[in-house]
């Protein structure tokens, strides 16, 4: 068998496109470039900083979260 070409990568993306629909589609590909670039930094040892602020996608829940943190402790 010989390399992937361009008729088999359009058939795989037909598949996963009436698999996971239009709408998930932008959703999708941005975790996989997330995980793809963590997986690069990790194998790499790029930017190995711990104290980088982890976001969720939901905007409500990381004001709370900061909210939470900012109040003092009584």
């Amino acid at each position: 068998m010989g390399p992937i070409g361009l008729p088999e990568i359009a058939i795989v993306l037909l598949i996963v496109l009436v698999i996971f629909g239009p709408k998930r589609l932008p959703e999708l590909g941005k975790s996989l470039g997330s995980g793809m670039k963590s997986f690069k930094d990790s194998v790499t040892g790029g930017d190995d900083d711990d104290d980088k602020k982890i976001t969720t996608g939901d905007t409500k829940a990381d004001s709370t979260v900061r909210a939470e943190k900012s109040e003092p402790s009584a």
